[in-house]
C-alpha cells in the first residue's frame, strides 16, 4: 500500500482544513516546496497535492507552487483541485505532475472526463468526495444528487483506473477513516482505491493495508505528529 503525504495549498501556503471547511484553516508552512522535500526526505514514494483555491474557483491560482514542487522532488506527485479543462491537465503534466485528479468535472462534465481518460489513460484519476454517500463538488461546498457507488460504476465503464475516496465527515477530524464505507467502495469495482480522510494512527494504516487498498493519504496526522512517515516506512507497513 502506498502512503501519500498530503500537501494542501491555499494562497500559496501549506494548510489543512477541517471537513473541507475553508473557515477552519490551519497554516502549517509558508513553503509547500519545503514541505514536499521534507516528506520526500522522510521516505515518501508519492506525494498528494490539492489546490484548495482551484477546487473552489475552477482555475489554478497555485500553479506556480505546484510547478515548484514538481521540479524540486524526485518522487512522483499527483495533483487535484480545479481541474476542469484539458488545458489545465496539459499544464500540470507539462510541469512534471505524474497523475492529475479530476473532481467536480467528473460530475458536471462527463465528456471532458472521457476525453481526458482517452488521451492520458492512467495519468488521470478521479476524486470521489462523499457526504452521507453522495458526491460533493466545488471544493466540497456543494452536495450533488449523485450516489458515490453509482459514480464509481460509471467511472469503471470509462476505464478510470484510480479513485481517491474521501469521507468528508472524517477529513481532518483525527478519528479514523470510514472503514466500512471504504470496504464497500473497494469491493464494488476493480478500480484502485486511495483512502483519504481521518487516517490518524498506525492501527488505521494497518487496517487499511489488510483491506488491500492501493493507497492511503495522510494529512493532519503527519502535521500534528501523531504519525511518523519515517516510522511507517521503516516497517509498520510493508513496502508497496
Amino acid at each position: 500500500m502506498i502512503l501519500f503525504p498530503a500537501i494542501d495549498i491555499r494562497n500559496g501556503k501549506c494548510v489543512r482544513l477541517v471537513q473541507g471547511d475553508y473557515d477552519q484553516e490551519v497554516v502549517y508552512g509558508d513553503s509547500p516546496t519545503e514541505m514536499a522535500l521534507l516528506w520526500e526526505k522522510q521516505g515518501a514514494e508519492f506525494i498528494h497535492i490539492v489546490d484548495l483555491d482551484g477546487a473552489k474557483t475552477g482555475d489554478s491560482p497555485n500553479q506556480r507552487a505546484i510547478q515548484a514542487i514538481a521540479k524540486a522532488v524526485s518522487v512522483p506527485i499527483q495533483v487535484g483541485g480545479g481541474v476542469r479543462s484539458m488545458e489545465m491537465i496539459e499544464k500540470h503534466i507539462e510541469s512534471g505532475v505524474d497523475r492529475v485528479i479530476i473532481g467536480t468535472a467528473a460530475i458536471t462534465n462527463r465528456p471532458f472526463l472521457e476525453e481526458a481518460v482517452g488521451k492520458y489513460g492512467n495519468q488521470i484519476a478521479v476524486s470521489i468526495d462523499a457526504r452521507n454517500g453522495f458526491v460533493a463538488t466545488d471544493g466540497w461546498t456543494e452536495t450533488s444528487k449523485v450516489k458515490a457507488l453509482d459514480l464509481l460504476a460509471e467511472l469503471e465503464k470509462i476505464s478510470v483506473k484510480t479513485v481517491v475516496y474521501t469521507d468528508i465527515f472524517k477529513d481532518g477530524m483525527m478519528q479514523g477513516p470510514n472503514f466500512e464505507e471504504l470496504q464497500t467502495i473497494d469491493k464494488a469495482a476493480s478500480i484502485d482505491i486511495i483512502a483519504s480522510g481521518g487516517v490518524t494512527t498506525e492501527e488505521d494504516i494497518l487496517k487499511l493495508e489488510k483491506m488491500d487498498l492501493y493507497g492511503a493519504i495522510i494529512g493532519k496526522a503527519l502535521y500534528e505528529g501523531t504519525l511518523s512517515l519515517e516510522k511507517l516506512r521503516e516497517g509498520v507497513v510493508r513496502e508497496s
